[in-house]
């Protein structure tokens, strides 16, 4: 009798420490305001190139979803994204902080009324074959027909991203395991593979040629008022 209620205690405790741990952190997008600093100086400057592991523009990630904003900065915590200025801001975040950054930049910069349109504009023939090509039409299945609406929050919006940027980040999926390059998603890994680099960069071309909601917010505080 006594090992048996041992053993219902522990499973108790187990049971009571999973929910407390299964509690879903609430971001709030005013504390995230304040914990921005690391963030702004580029991601707040419009058109600011990071120069690793090439040159690139920063993204726009004002206006992307707060999901995707979290799992990202987790996985640059957790390493499944490697990129060594990311990592070590990451690596100073925690979960509240991530939480609190995504709900900030998610909203900022938004406007009712500002969603581009659902059926985005015809690509060229070159870009339509290339989409054609994926049988299981995974691409806009996951980003949208109009690239802004993912079917799921952990994906981002990409229309309107910077072509640069979109091209470096889809080279990086195909990017052989190394300690500072590359990124690990099965998914878009398999997906990117399915393309030459110089067709990533057709594909980059086109969808950040779409209308979409991301942008670059410049921080306020930095900027005399008119």
């Amino acid at each position: 009798m006594n090992k048996l209620l041992t053993t219902m205690f522990a499973l108790a405790v187990a049971c009571v420490t999973f929910s407390a741990q299964a509690q879903k952190i609430t971001g709030n997008a005013e504390a995230g305001a304040k914990k921005i600093a690391m963030c702004v100086g580029c991601h707040g400057i419009i058109g600011y190139q990071a120069s690793f592991p090439e040159v690139h523009k920063v993204p726009m990630i004002a206006g992307q979803s707060a999901t995707y904003i979290a799992s990202a900065l987790t996985q640059y915590k957790g390493g499944e994204r490697r990129h060594p200025t990311m990592r070590a801001i990451a690596d100073t975040l925690s979960e509240q902080d991530i939480a609190d950054l995504a709900a900030y930049y998610s909203t900022l910069g938004l406007k009712e009324g500002d969603a581009p349109p659902a059926t985005p504009k015809a690509a060229s023939a070159t870009v339509q074959a290339l989409i054609a090509r994926d049988k299981d039409n995974a691409c806009t299945k996951c980003h949208g027909a109009n690239f802004n609406t993912p079917n799921d929050g952990t994906v981002p919006k990409l229309a309107g991203q910077y072509a640069d940027y979109l091209f470096v980040a889809l080279k990086s999926y195909k990017a052989q395991p190394h300690a500072q390059i590359g990124r690990s998603n099965g998914v878009m890994s398999g997906q990117a593979k399915k393309f030459t680099n110089a067709e990533l960069k057709e594909l980059s071309s086109y969808i950040a040629s779409l209308p979409g909601e991301l942008k670059t917010v410049p921080e306020s505080r930095f900027h005399r008022a008119d």
